[in-house]
């Protein structure tokens, strides 16, 4: 729970007062008992009370003010509302690795058929774009509600040498920057899911992409997708397809993204439906001031309620 407006809860101060006040009267009171002499007749004329029912109804009247002065400040609850709009950019490795077969039938097929999956589940107004990179970087679909059209990019992505992450940030922040000048709404939130099974190898690198991503607000979710033991065969030599975690978990940190591990299909699944779900959602605050007043109003009648029936009185 937090307050929306916390400066008010200064006005807590008055309890403070308040409780003052009573301990203050409480203590005269006691002065002016003692002043009987006659303490057979004090029994006499002055029944006597337990002492802890005395001060329930002040304990329940200083709770009720307590509850009315904390529901000025505005107390909410954050709550996950499911989001209208939104642009994300789907930044797919093609590099030659992606060609490794430690994932069936290999990597470049199963990271089409999650991230087709993924698209699927998006919600209808949310603008979705594609760009592809290895050596280079391109923007194979510019964001857009068709994620049907997507989805059929996805399905011709192809193969290419070098791996240029850095690149594929800036093509995906590119492609995000033109389609909110050309939006005749508000620009919505943006986000970037980027797959990648390799090491930057070209273009600028991961370290200026992330910084750039973090100016301009953009969240950079990352995927370091493969074993990391597979090998591939580039101009008949043998080489490792190596996987650079640090760096994707560095640009995932340092643009307030996630990063995540798949070495399997099923686990890329997952990670698309986890990102999925986060990106479908957004965390609001909603007042919740009725149900502060509401245990403030029963305070309040407990207070009245307990005088009356052990002191015959109202407060």
């Amino acid at each position: 729970m937090t307050f929306l407006e916390p400066q008010r809860l200064w006005w807590l101060l008055l309890i403070v007062v308040v409780v003052g006040a009573y301990v203050f009267a409480q203590n005269q009171r006691r002065e002016y008992t003692l002043r009987f002499t006659n303490l057979a007749l004090l029994d006499q004329v002055a029944p006597h009370r337990p002492d802890i029912r005395r001060h329930v109804p002040a304990v329940l009247f200083v709770s009720s003010l307590a509850v009315l002065i904390a529901s000025m400040a505005l107390p909410a609850m954050p709550v996950e509302q499911p989001r209208e709009r939104a642009t994300i950019m789907v930044a797919v490795d093609v590099s030659l690795s992606m060609a490794a077969t430690d994932i069936e039938p290999d990597r470049l097929q199963a990271a089409k058929e999650s991230a087709q999956g993924f698209v699927e589940t998006l919600p209808d107004r949310f603008n979705v774009g594609l760009v592809a990179f290895s050596s280079t970087a391109t923007v194979v679909s510019s964001p857009t509600q068709d994620h049907q059209a997507v989805i059929g990019s996805i399905e011709n992505l192809q193969l290419g040498p070098g791996t240029a992450i850095g690149e594929g940030v800036f093509a995906s922040l590119e492609a995000i920057s033109s389609f909110d000048e050309d939006s005749e709404e508000d620009p919505p939130p943006s986000a970037i899911v980027l797959l990648s099974d390799g090491e930057n190898t070209s273009g600028r690198d991961i370290v200026q992409a992330s910084a750039t991503a973090a100016e301009q607000e953009v969240p950079v979710s990352t995927i370091a997708f493969g074993t990391g033991a597979a090998m591939i065969e580039i101009d008949g030599y043998q080489v490792p397809a190596d996987i650079d975690k640090d760096a994707l978990r560095g640009l995932a940190q340092e643009t307030e993204g996630h990063f995540y591990e798949a070495e399997s299909e099923t686990e890329l699944n997952e990670v698309y439906e986890d990102i999925g779900s986060s990106l479908g959602t957004e965390l609001v605050h909603e007042e919740i001031v009725t149900r502060f007043v509401l245990v403030a109003i029963i305070l309040g009648l407990a207070t009245a309620l307990t005088s009356l029936l052990w002191f015959q009185r109202l407060p």
